[in-house]
């Protein structure tokens, strides 16, 4: 028991990434790969496992050794224009991705409340701006990692099933290649809701949020605080739950899918309230309410973090005061950013896309946009002048280029497949 407690005080900044990391989005895009691809891509949660936990540790690192934010890191140490076009990109996928969330909570919530569709919208969305600008930084990091509680609901959905094992282990530990422009798709999909932009920018100025609660340093803007080895192994054990917890859900997510949508033939699913009502009749009620709150309780914990990840990259980019740990009066451009980009969130929903199609896409475009906030980032955390005796380890390096050549190479096939199709 306390080693159970000890654990938990450690986890901070990189479980809550981790658990971020299964949003709607990724709810979405393992949902549609357990219907249309059954088992055959299981592996790929044990694939991507060691590698989104070296590109998270290396964003970690950073915060935690710079004390910086990496729009700041990358301001002051390469040219602006890639800067800028690295924080435009991402300014425009967490928009979107926070969009997509909204709308595949929205749904949920009507189906398992009532309500018309629109009104749920705007009290999430609302709600989400008042908790973020309100809510004190101190409460809503707690408040945040409780919120992964509702991720279990999907580890319990799949055991209330019967399941066949032995295919499912075969299926998680032989990979299985099917060179399609859909199977091609799914793979960028699944790798970009995984190694997501969002989450470099906030694990690493959420590391130096907790500097600075924790008094080791001043503020966001100015100094470098003095870190031990013994800090970046707390945050490398904190990174390393948060990666496990995150994969483990996706594998159950899948499985879950698979077991149940897959072998009755549904192979497409276009909205939250179309997969859980498509479990109802196959898994039971049980299963049906387990996975529609937990697309509202991702949902609740990722939008603030997309926001948020969004306003930190822009906010450092520009040189504007940040932090949460600040009042609204006190930084009004980064918490204008936040209300500006949930604001937009909520406008994409007028879209006329299905949601859990808007969810799939964002995972496409993020696994499009990553690699090259990938490669600042195995150069930064590879660099001693900016790292010093904190440098990335040679196996991280090695790592870290081949996940980010691996994304590069199945996001260029997918481009051409689609221009040739």
């Amino acid at each position: 028991m306390d080693k159970i407690q000890k654990l938990l005080k450690i986890l901070g900044p990189g479980f809550i990434t981790g658990a971020s990391d299964d949003d709607p989005s990724g709810i979405g895009t393992y949902s549609q790969t357990g219907a249309q691809f059954g088992y055959s891509q299981l592996w790929l949660a044990l694939f991507s496992f060691p590698f989104m936990t070296v590109v998270q540790e290396m964003c970690g690192r950073i915060g935690i050794v710079s004390g910086k934010g990496l729009a700041r890191i990358i301001k002051k140490n390469y040219p602006r224009p890639i800067l800028y076009a690295l924080v435009l990109i991402l300014f425009i996928a967490n928009t979107v991705n926070i969009g997509a969330d909204l709308g595949a909570m929205a749904a949920s919530s009507q189906l398992l409340l009532g309500l018309p569709y629109m009104v749920w919208l705007l009290i999430l969305t609302v709600g989400s701006i008042l908790l973020q600008v309100m809510v004190p930084y101190r409460t809503y990091s707690q408040y945040l990692k409780y919120l992964t509680i509702s991720l279990f609901a999907y580890i319990i959905a799949a055991f209330v099933l019967k399941l066949d094992w032995t295919t499912i282990l075969w299926s998680t530990f032989i990979p299985h290649f099917h060179l399609t422009k859909d199977y091609l798709m799914n793979i960028v999909a699944i790798l970009g809701t995984t190694i997501s932009p969002y989450l470099f920018f906030w694990q690493a100025s959420e590391e130096v949020e907790l500097l600075v609660k924790e008094e080791k340093l001043k503020n966001m803007s100015v100094g470098k605080p003095q870190v031990s080895g013994q800090d970046v192994k707390k945050m490398q054990l904190d990174t390393m739950v948060g990666m496990l917890f995150s994969q483990v859900v996706m594998f159950f997510i899948i499985v879950t899918t698979a077991a149940t949508l897959h072998v009755h033939h549904i192979t497409q699913v276009e909205s939250p309230s179309q997969a859980a009502m498509a479990l109802k009749p196959i898994a039971g009620d049980f299963a049906f309410i387990l996975f529609a709150l937990g697309i509202i309780g991702t949902g609740l914990l990722a939008v603030p973090v997309l926001a948020g990840s969004a306003s930190y990259a822009v906010s450092e980019a520009f040189g504007w005061k940040l932090g949460l740990y600040k009042k609204p009066w006190e930084a009004k451009a980064f918490y204008g950013i936040i209300v500006l980009s949930t604001t937009l969130g909520y406008f994409i929903n007028f879209i006329k896309i299905p949601a859990f199609k808007m969810l799939y896409y964002t995972a496409v475009l993020n696994g499009i946009c990553a690699p090259p906030l990938m490669v600042m980032i195995v150069l930064i955390a590879s660099n001693k002048n900016i790292m010093g005796e904190h440098v990335s380890s040679r196996f991280s390096v090695w790592a870290g280029w081949l996940i980010t050549i691996l994304m590069t190479v199945s996001a260029v096939g997918l481009l051409l497949n689609l221009q040739q199709s």
